[in-house]
């Protein structure tokens, strides 16, 4: 089942009633000429086993704690995002599968040759998604990024996935050749911000799911990310993101500095973009539990090949 994604754009009281999340809205409880059925009416429930991803984008919000120990409990991530409105953090269960203590044993044991295998599928699958998106959107030649992706080898000592991805982001959003890509850059690098974060808890909530340590990646470390591993296995799907970037371009005038609550609302969608995952359109958040069932199975010496989409379909 395709879990929901819920956004909070505004004031808002969430608590926890019945294994509903129930939704109040402050303007209403505080009003007290306002007739009780028009109080019930603005009230909304959701089956807290139906959410996947909730965003708190408002520093009005108010949620209790016997929620949060709901959604956990049920595997949901909770962003929450700084007063500019942008992801600034992450909640994720500590547990999300049954033999979360084997597969953890697995994972750091993991050796340093696999760990460079792995990685180097990784960068293969991302280089080749990146080729796949420039050529539908751009008449740039790709050949090279083909070639690259072929050539990786064990760890990627070459760096294929720098020299990829200069070639890329010079070349992928047409209409603006000095694009640079930087997270605290100009626009549209917040829609491409805003875009990751959600990838990010999406991968993130995966692997929890698949009984893996997101902290303890196959190549990032860094003793301040506590997400290692989504960083990595996050990346064969970036593409997916920046290709909605681009059609969130073409649809309005102009990106401003602070994103409207339509470009977020587009934005939502990334975790049910069809992709092509072992031959088959998935929606991303099922791929994406594809993916780690079968990293945590590399893990376990049971597979030898992580399962990433390879190709995109024509339309999102």
């Amino acid at each position: 089942m395709i879990k929901k994604t819920l956004y909070f754009g505004n004031p808002a009281y969430l608590s926890l009633t019945n294994k509903q999340l129930v939704v109040k809205l402050p303007e209403v409880e505080n009003a007290n000429n306002l007739p009780e059925p028009i109080r019930k009416e603005s009230v909304r429930t959701i089956p807290i086993e139906d959410i996947g991803i909730i965003i708190l984008d408002h520093q009005r919000i108010t949620i209790t704690q016997g929620l949060i120990a709901a959604l956990l409990e049920n595997n949901a991530a909770l962003i929450s995002c700084s007063d500019k409105r942008m992801p600034t953090g992450m909640l994720l269960p500590l547990q999300g599968n049954t033999i979360h203590s084997e597969r953890f044993r697995q994972q750091i044991d993991a050796t340093v040759p696999l760990k460079k295998q792995l990685w180097q599928q990784t960068i293969k699958a991302k280089i080749e998604n990146q080729a796949a998106i420039l050529s539908q959107h751009t008449l740039k030649s790709v050949a090279r990024m083909y070639v690259m992706a072929k050539d990786v080898k064990s760890g990627d000592p070459d760096n294929y996935e720098a020299q990829a991805a200069v070639y890329y982001w010079r070349n992928i959003f047409a209409d603006m050749p000095d694009f640079i890509r930087d997270p605290d850059g100009t626009p549209p690098n917040n829609l491409l911000n805003y875009g990751y974060a959600i990838l990010r808890a999406t991968v993130a909530r995966a692997l929890v799911a698949s009984g893996l340590l997101p902290v303890e990646g196959i190549h990032h470390h860094n003793r301040y990310n506590a997400y290692c591993l989504a960083d990595d296995i996050m990346e064969p799907y970036r593409p997916y993101v920046d290709k909605l970037v681009i059609e969130i371009i073409s649809k309005y005038a102009e990106i401003p500095d602070v994103l409207t609550v339509d470009m977020k609302s587009d934005l939502l969608s990334i975790p049910i973009i069809d992709v092509m995952i072992g031959g088959k359109k998935r929606p991303l958040m099922v791929a994406i539990s594809e993916t780690t069932s079968s990293l945590a199975k590399c893990f376990s010496g049971e597979l030898r090949k992580i399962s990433y989409p390879n190709a995109f379909i024509s339309k999102i």
